[in-house]
C-alpha cells in the first residue's frame, strides 16, 4: 500500500488537537482526503486549515462517497455504538479514542462486529505509543523472561491530575452548535448516580486500567477499593499485585503520572508528560540490584523527540498497513469496561453513598 488515505469522522477539539494535527505531518506515510463533521461551519474552517479536500455532513456521506483505505473517528465514546458499527460492516478499519464505550454491554457489541466482519478497531489509549512505554514494557519483558531481577511482584500507577493540555493551541471553532445527539445509556441495572460515577471513572482512569494490563500482559480482578476513591487494588491472573491512586494530590501546572513496576531486584519507572504535550515522550529510569549480576545502578534512557499522539498515528497506520498490530484492539479495550463495571458494583456494594443497587 502506497499513502494510507485516511477520513476523519469529527473534527472537534480532540479530533484537531490530538489527531488530525498529528496526521497532517506525517505526509509520507498518509494523506488526509476527507472531513465528515456535522457543524458545517467548523468542518469548512478545519478543511481549509488542514488542506482536506472532501468534506461530509455525515459519517455514512463519508463511508458512501470518499474512497478511504481507514477512518479515525476522535468522537466522544458515548457516541461509538451509535456510529462505529457502520464504519465496521463498511468493512474500514477505523480508529476511536478510548474507552471503547461505556457500558460493557454496547463494547461487547462492537467487538462482535469487528470479529464478524474481520475489520480492524483500533481504540486510542496513546499512552502504549508513549516512547518511554514502549522502551519500559521491552524492559520489564526482558526481565521477565531471563528472571535476571525476580520476579514480577507489583504494578502502581499514580494519578494525579493536572493541566492535562500543557497549554496547547485552541482548536478552530466557528461557533456553531453541535446538533442534539442522544449519548449511550448507562447499564439498564444502575441508577443515574451509579452512571455518572461509571462515566466519571471511564472518561479519568481507564487510560490506568489500560496501562497495569499493558505491563501485565494478563488480566487482573479488582480486590479492593477505598472509601474515599482514591485506592483501586487487584490482582492478576498469576497473582501479582496492581494498584490505582486516583488523584491523591492536584497540580496546578506540572503532569506527575508516572508507573513503577517492581520485581525483587529491581524497577522500571515510566514518568509520564501531559496527553496534549507536542513532540516530548516520558521518561524512563531502571533501577537494577542484582549482586550476582553486577554493581547496583540507575539507567536513564534518552528517549527521542516524539510525542504519545504521533507515535500513535503511526502506529495506527502501520496496522493499517498490515505491518504489526495495533496497539490495543476492541477486544482488549473491552476488558477494561469489564474493570471499571467491577469496581462501581464494587464501591457501590461496599460503601453505598447513594449508589446501592447493584
Amino acid at each position: 500500500m502506497s499513502k494510507v488515505r485516511i477520513g476523519f469522522v469529527g473534527g472537534g477539539g480532540m479530533g484537531q488537537m490530538a489527531h488530525l494535527s498529528n496526521y497532517a505531518v506525517l505526509g509520507n506515510e498518509c494523506e488526509v482526503v476527507a472531513l465528515a463533521e456535522i457543524r458545517p461551519q467548523s468542518a469548512a474552517l478545519v478543511a481549509q486549515r488542514y488542506g482536506i479536500p472532501e468534506v461530509y455532513g455525515s459519517h455514512m456521506a463519508l463511508i458512501a462517497n470518499a474512497k478511504v483505505d481507514a477512518i479515525v473517528a476522535p468522537q466522544q465514546y458515548r457516541n461509538h455504538a451509535a456510529l462505529i458499527p457502520d464504519i465496521l460492516r463498511a468493512g474500514i478499519p477505523v480508529f476511536t479514542e478510548k474507552p471503547l464505550s461505556l457500558t460493557v454491554e454496547a463494547g461487547r457489541e462492537l467487538v462482535r462486529i469487528s470479529e464478524e466482519t474481520g475489520t480492524l478497531h483500533m481504540v486510542g489509549y496513546h499512552k502504549r505509543s508513549d516512547p518511554a512505554m514502549e522502551r519500559a514494557k521491552k524492559e520489564v519483558d526482558a526481565w521477565r523472561a531471563s528472571g535476571d531481577y525476580g520476579k514480577l511482584r507489583s504494578i502502581r500507577v499514580t494519578m494525579p491530575p493536572g493541566d492535562w493540555t500543557a497549554q496547547a493551541d485552541s482548536p478552530l471553532n466557528a461557533g456553531d452548535p453541535y446538533p442534539a445527539l442522544t449519548p449511550e445509556p448507562g447499564p439498564a441495572d444502575y441508577t443515574d448516580e451509579q452512571t455518572r460515577e461509571l462515566d466519571t471513572f471511564v472518561n479519568y482512569y481507564i487510560h490506568q486500567v489500560n496501562a497495569i494490563r499493558f505491563f501485565l500482559g494478563e488480566n487482573y480482578k479488582l480486590t479492593f477499593g477505598d472509601r474515599a476513591g482514591v485506592l483501586l487494588v487487584g490482582e492478576s491472573e498469576s497473582g501479582v499485585t496492581v494498584s490505582l491512586e486516583m488523584a491523591p494530590y492536584q497540580t496546578s501546572i506540572e503532569w506527575h503520572e508516572h508507573v513503577i513496576v517492581g520485581f525483587e531486584n529491581g524497577f522500571v519507572r515510566v514518568d509520564l508528560p501531559a496527553p496534549l504535550v507536542r513532540q516530548q515522550a516520558g521518561k524512563v529510569t531502571i533501577y537494577r540490584d542484582n549482586a550476582k549480576i553486577g554493581e547496583p545502578e540507575i539507567v536513564q534512557p534518552i528517549m527521542p523527540n516524539v510525542s504519545a499522539m504521533r507515535n500513535q498515528a503511526r502506529n495506527f497506520l502501520a496496522a493499517v498497513r498490515g505491518e504489526r498490530p495495533a496497539p490495543c484492539t476492541s477486544k482488549e479495550a473491552l476488558e477494561d469496561l469489564i474493570l471499571a463495571r467491577s469496581y462501581i458494583d464494587f464501591m457501590s456494594r461496599t460503601y453505598g453513598n447513594g449508589l446501592a443497587k447493584v
